[in-house]
Formats: structure tokens, sequence, C-alpha cells
């Protein structure tokens, strides 16, 4: 496979996320995440060539076509604009959006700024509920838990796993986000302590499951010839994968299906077309940080595995050995804490993007993993329907 064009991420910026935000509107929150990106970046309003936005449902923040209100909050009056909405995946999907304006050769500098406000919406699960075909799917009901539960017990019975085995991905991503001040759930938790908490819809319990987040979050995308041409160091996006899965839910079980429920076959496959691209041949020994996109600690068991860091069936094996966490030998799998603790739809996938950038540049601070130097990111979008993938490098050598 030919070579990409070299694109990096120069700057990202992120918000404390919480449950509610009181203080600002919704561009205002916006903002917030454009300032800290440009910022970070140290590049002014005005270098910026166009914007790409993300945002998700839009009755999620309660204002059709939401994007219209924020123009002039990320300053792209009067320059090129698009809106993204993919989705869980749409943080990502504005990234790669973004990658293919500058390599392209029309820009060199994008800025990636969104926000959401998950909790705010009154219930979410009922908007997400709207997603399903209305004959059949949506009085069942189901939504993003009732989904992924399914996925999970269907996990549970194909490879003998069991609720523990969940629990443990919880108890690792709890710890990671204690040391990360941007995640919105930093209270660590004992296995016990996620197998007592209540259920929602078995196997996943509350301990198991993403809060609600409001937040905003940026990264600004610059071109190899206006880095060298500034001296600066971005982390290079090396390769890209996206992938879709079917959208009806009942063609994912059965003797005749192409990709079971259990596993993400489509996603993996989005894992590899990057991996090609950056000349990743074997994951386990050549990543050094995963940041995936596991809403519910059930997902994060197939995603490593369709990340190529297990074999199918063996992730909780993994987990159980230690494998995994923060001063574990091997790949890192969400030292952030991940969507796990800190899910704000819009902009969780571009949060995954941001966060790899910043372990290949050694800027994560408290949870930077050691000598990190690849590092990869995912996102998940619709009902585990839209996979976006990326593979980020501290250079452009070649990956060892």
């Amino acid at each position: 496979m030919s070579k990409i064009p070299a694109v990096g991420v120069l700057g990202s910026g992120q918000t404390k996320f919480v449950t509610t935000r009181t203080d600002v509107t919704f561009p205002e929150l916006v903002r917030e995440g454009s300032d800290l990106a440009l910022a970070d970046a140290g590049i002014p309003i005005d270098e910026v060539d166009a914007f790409v936005f993300p945002l998700a449902p839009d009755a999620l923040i309660g204002v059709g076509n939401g994007e219209r209100w924020c123009v002039e909050a990320v300053g792209a009056s009067g320059k090129p604009f698009m809106r993204v909405n993919n989705g869980g995946a749409t943080g990502m999907s504005a990234v790669i959006t973004a990658w293919t304006h500058i390599a392209s050769g029309m820009f060199d500098v994008v800025l990636v700024a969104g926000a959401d406000r998950v909790s705010e919406s009154g219930s979410a699960q009922s908007v997400l509920n709207k997603m399903w075909d209305v004959g059949y799917e949506r009085p069942v009901p189901l939504n993003t838990i009732t989904m992924l539960a399914m996925s999970a017990a269907r996990y549970m019975h194909l490879y003998d796993s069991d609720e523990r085995d969940m629990a443990l991905v919880s108890v690792k991503n709890r710890a990671h986000a204690a040391l990360n001040p941007y995640a919105h759930l930093r209270k660590p938790v004992t296995v016990d302590e996620v197998l007592a908490s209540r259920d929602l819809a078995w196997p996943i319990k509350l301990g198991d499951a993403c809060p609600a987040s409001t937040g905003a979050a940026g990264l600004v995308l610059v071109s190899e010839r206006y880095a060298k041409a500034h001296g600066l160091r971005p982390a290079w996006i090396r390769g890209l994968g996206q992938n879709t899965e079917t959208y009806w839910m009942g063609d994912r079980v059965g003797p005749k299906v192409v990709s079971d429920h259990a596993d993400a076959d489509a996603l993996g496959e989005a894992f590899w077309h990057a991996y090609r691209q950056a000349g990743i041949t074997d994951p386990r020994s050549q990543i050094d940080v995963a940041e995936v996109y596991a809403p519910f600690s059930s997902v994060e068991l197939h995603v490593i595995e369709a990340a190529g860091l297990a074999e199918k069936g063996q992730a909780p094996k993994h987990l159980a050995e230690g494998e995994f966490a923060l001063g574990a030998p091997g790949t890192i799998v969400n030292p952030s804490g991940g969507v796990l603790c800190t899910n704000a739809i819009a902009v969780t996938g571009a949060v995954r993007v941001a966060e790899a950038a910043n372990q290949v540049l050694n800027r994560a601070g408290a949870h930077q993993v050691s000598d990190a130097r690849v590092a990869v990111a995912s996102a998940i979008g619709g009902d585990h329907q839209f996979y976006s993938t990326m593979v980020l490098s501290s250079d452009l050598e070649e990956i060892a």
C-alpha cells in the first residue's frame, strides 16, 4: 500500500469533563475547546485555513442544526467549515475529515473543535433509541445499553467469560482515570464494587458503564510543509482506517453471519487497514499505547482483540494477568481512563486522538506511558456500526 501524505497533530486541548456546565452556553463551551487547542499548538486563529465541527445527534444539545450556532464561536466566519456526524465515531471522523482537507493539498492548518452536553438532553438513551428500526427494534426497546448488553452476553457465551472479566476492565480504567485531570469518573474502584453495582441491562452494571459527560475538545492538524517551515514537531498520523457494519442487529448473530455480535470483526478490518499503511505487522510488539473507544467494560474486551492485541476470547486472560495497565510490559490500553470514564459523545473520538498524540509526544502527564513512540486510536458510532482507526507516531521514520 502506498505511503499516505504526512499530516500531523500539532496541538490539542480538553476541558475538564463533568456532568453539567451551567456557566456557559453551548457555543461558549465549544470555544473553550477551540482556544485550548490553538494555545497548545501555539497558532493564532488567523493561521487556520479551515474548520471541521464534530456534532453528534442534535437532540443531545436541544438545538437543531447546532453547527449553525457555533460558526462564530470557533472563528470560522468567512472560511471553509464542515460539520461531521457519525454517532460515537463523530470526533475521530472529524479528525479524518481534517486530515483529508490537508492531504488534498488545499490547506495547511485545520482546526477540529466541538463539545457535547450529553446529560443535559433529559434522557440520552431515549434519544439514541430513535436510531433503530421503528417496527422491529425500537419497541424492544433497544438503546446503546441494551444493544451492548446483548453483545456482552454473546461474548460470555462464546468464550466462557463472566462479569468479573468485565469488572477488571473497569478497575484498570478507573485507576488510569485517577491520574487524568480531565477525566469525568476519577474514583478508583474494586472488582467487588463493580460487581455489587446495580444492573442496567444484564450483564452490564452501573460500574461497567460510561458517564454522560459535558465538555469540549479541539485539535490542530498541520501539513508536513507547514510543520517543517515553522520548525514544529507534531504527532504524525501514519495510518487511517474506516469500516461499516450492517444496520440490522439480528444479522449479527447466527450460523450464517459474517461478523458475530460477540466480536468486532468490522472494526478489526479498520485497524488492519491503518496498520498496513503505517507498516505495522505485529501490533502487540509495535504499538506502545492504544486509546480505544469502549463506553462499556464489555466492549473493551472485543476491541482489544479486534486491534490485534489479543486473540479472540483471550483479552480477559491477559487482563487477569495484569496486562494493558500502566506499568505493565507491552501495549497499554486506555491510559487516560478511556471512554468508560469520560463520554461527551460528539468529541469522544477526538479525545482518543488527542490522548494518543500526547502519548507519542511524551506530554500525557501523570498517565504517560514510558517511552511511547507509536499509538493507535479508535472510535465507534451508531449501533456499533461505524468504525474509525488511526495510527500516530512521534516521527516519520519506519515503525520497527
